[in-house]
């Protein structure tokens, strides 16, 4: 039987790092996708708290068989029944952590709650058959199956609400900055009382467990929720929310709101070298605290799943007669072993399904990231209630509260073809996990010889999924590198889109010298020049912006065939530019002295409007990266506005040059064309600039 504990304990040790790879996503996804935290630092963030989570405050016993989902009457469990559920137990990890080992490949959030509740019930359907009895209990799988639409309705519902409560009160006001040095610590008070209250039900359990049995406390439940027959008065004996720990929730809530307050009293909100600006910079931090809650809860509660059907395993290997229990004594180096393998998952592969929650759904803000993960921590603490006691999963209810927050732009910032393929490998969870334990556990046939050669062959197969992605792996030692957090975050694609802009400010710039020069008589060949090598260097820009919306890493702002078109336009100022200082090269330009002033009269005015139109792209890369409010908004509108009214005075100088010329080019007819031709393409610039920056309004009023 030693070898059967040896194999038991790698598919422990694989199901805990598949655990940590997956749901890690639940912690950090969103501060990934708000550029809170790096990759590599969310990936340090996770894997300490989880393991702290899960190391030092889990159950130091948990039951023999999770979630409930087979009804045993241990007293009367025979050995060979003991025996049997043995090895189900060990098929049932292996089928979990083969099924999440295929979903974080492909980046999909599932939950590994559910995937070990599949594998449960599928090993649980075969023996029901072996021994003619009933094992499932379906009203706990119908409640799995209620959960996979209300966690993430539930979640959605108070991301939204969340989100809304900052727009409202922070985000749309005249001055956001002035309004969130008193606001944002009003709205800290609810959420560190719930962060608070969650901390001690949800992730302390065990903590609260030990020290009444230490005698540190005299009762538990003077801290933690009774389980049934509970009342809503905080005094009583068997209250749902003890006055102690409301208490405490309570005086965390005020400290926090009032160092809050405090740092916000002289804080500098400019924080572009972070590339955050403005309030965006406060939820920050506090995106970064919910998330670290979460990762922390997560090992707490989740290194069960990892460890709990091991813990079976190894009382009925450890016992004398095989004996099984309703509960099992957890080992520590039993939970040293899921600790760290929940640990080490996350720093190996939960980049993956990170991306998928921090950028492949919605675009995410750290007021946005903030309201998904402050939203997904109240509803899985409400319906983990006991007066509720609906098992939500946690990856569900996050799912929806970025799906939420996304809705809170508008049906178009949520893309619901990823949506849709999550929500299918949710459901695929359950008989995915089942058809797999049931598959193994038929194999092994509870044999030994036989568990020892199904095992490494589903291992085989798993060695082969991991190998044949190897190229795009995140490694230990890499995440471990950026410990310091010295990594630099890469431009967003607004900022991406900014800087061609700037390279498109500077080809007109070039055309403006050009012109002047050869207004003034002067040599243009190199200012010609400078202005094709500037017009090159906007189309590397455009050509990596390309690249980088295509990869498949896109926000969701806009449709990412909307942007390629905005794209367009913006380059094609450049262009135009560029073939105003190519015809300058043509031929001479007519030669009289008030057409030539006019000339440059109207180049200025096409350059002027390109600055502007220049303001107008800093202007929308400073809203995308502050939250989208409505000052932000507003300022954007005002500066299309001065993009139109910049061209309507070019035009206006365009008007009077063409008309002189025609009026007095008759002497040299062909040099009078070639300088209406060169006005023609000069108005090509600023109708290019005046279009481009009309293509933003969708953003302003949206």
């Amino acid at each position: 039987m030693g070898l059967v504990l040896l194999v038991s304990i790698i598919v422990c040790a694989y199901l805990a790092w598949n655990i940590g790879a997956n749901d890690v996503a639940n912690a950090m996804g969103t501060s990934v996708g708000s550029r809170a935290l790096t990759l590599k630092q969310a990936v340090i963030v996770a894997a300490i708290f989880e393991f702290i989570g899960a190391f030092f405050a889990g159950d130091a016993v948990t039951d023999t068989v999770r979630k409930g989902i087979l009804s045993v009457d241990f007293d009367t469990v025979t050995v060979g029944f003991a025996n049997d559920l043995m090895y189900a137990f060990i098929a049932a990890m292996m089928a979990a952590a083969v099924w999440l080992t295929v979903a974080t490949r492909y980046g999909l959030p599932v939950s590994t709650t559910h995937s070990i509740i599949g594998g449960i019930i599928g090993v649980g359907l075969v023996m029901e058959v072996q021994y003619g009895t009933s094992l499932i209990d379906w009203e706990v799988v119908e409640k799995v199956a209620i959960s996979w639409v209300v966690s993430p309705l539930m979640g959605g519902l108070f991301a939204f609400f969340t989100f809304w409560v900052i727009r409202e009160t922070i985000l749309d006001a005249a001055d956001p900055e002035a309004r969130s040095r008193w606001v944002a610590p009003i709205l800290a008070i609810p959420t560190f009382f719930v962060l608070t209250i969650a901390l001690q039900f949800k992730a302390l359990k065990g903590f609260f467990a030990k020290a009444q049995s230490n005698g540190w406390i005299e009762n538990k439940s003077d801290w933690l929720p009774v389980t049934e027959n509970g009342v809503w008065d905080p005094l009583a004996e068997n209250a749902w929310f003890p006055i102690n720990s409301l208490i405490l929730a309570c005086v965390v809530a005020t400290i926090a709101a009032a160092v809050l307050a405090y740092v916000l009293r002289n804080y500098d909100f400019k924080g572009e070298e972070d590339g955050f600006h403005g309030v965006e910079r406060i939820f920050v931090w506090l995106q970064v605290i919910a998330a670290a809650y979460v990762a922390f809860a997560h090992g707490a509660n989740d290194r069960s799943n990892a460890i709990g059907p091991m813990a079976t395993v190894y009382q009925v290997l450890s016992s004398e007669g095989g004996e099984l229990a309703a509960t099992a004594d957890v080992p520590t180096w039993l939970v040293l072993l899921g600790s760290a393998g929940i640990a080490i998952g996350v720093m190996t592969w939960g980049w993956r399904v990170m991306e998928t929650i921090g950028s492949k759904i919605t675009d995410i803000t750290p007021t946005r990231g903030f309201a998904a993960t402050f939203g997904a921590a109240t509803t899985v603490l409400i319906f983990s209630m006991p007066f509720l006691a609906i098992p939500v999963s946690t990856t569900h209810t996050l799912v929806g509260g970025v799906v939420g927050v996304g809705l809170a732009g508008g049906a178009k910032a949520v893309d619901f073809r990823v949506f849709g393929k999550i929500v299918a490998s949710w459901l695929a969870s359950i008989p995915a996990a089942g058809f797999g334990s049931i598959v193994i556990y038929v194999a092994a046939g509870s044999d030994p010889i036989n568990m020892l050669i199904v095992i490494p062959i589903a291992l085989a197969a798993v060695a082969y999924v991991i190998w044949s992605t190897r190229d795009s792996e995140v490694y230990v030692d890499e995440a471990l590198a950026d410990a310091g957090g010295a990594e630099i975050v890469g431009p967003t694609y607004f900022e991406l889109f900014h800087t061609h802009a700037e390279v498109v400010e500077e080809t007109v710039n070039h055309m403006l010298l050009a012109v002047r020069c050869a207004a003034d008589g002067k040599d243009t060949s190199e200012a010609i020049e400078a202005t094709i090598s500037a017009e090159l260097r906007a189309d590397h820009v455009k050509n990596e912006l390309r690249r980088k919306v295509g990869s498949g890493k896109w926000n969701l702002l806009m449709r990412s065939d909307d942007f390629y078109h905005m794209l367009a336009r913006q380059d094609r100022i450049a262009d135009y530019a560029q073939n105003v200082a190519e015809q300058l090269s043509f031929r001479p330009l007519y030669d009289n002295a008030e057409a030539r002033a006019m000339l440059k009269e109207m180049a200025e005015a096409v350059a002027k409007t390109a600055a502007v139109y220049e303001d107008t792209v800093e202007a929308l890369r400073d809203l995308t990266l502050s939250g989208f409010t409505k000052t932000g908004r507003e300022k954007l509108g005002d500066l299309i506005d001065d993009v139109n009214l910049a061209e309507h005075e070019a035009d206006l100088v365009e008007s009077r040059a063409a008309g002189f010329v025609f009026s007095t080019g008759e002497d040299d007819p062909l040099a009078a064309v070639h300088m209406y031709r060169v006005l023609q393409r000069l108005d090509d610039v600023a109708n290019a600039c005046e279009t481009a920056a009309n293509a933003f309004l969708p953003i302003v009023y949206n």
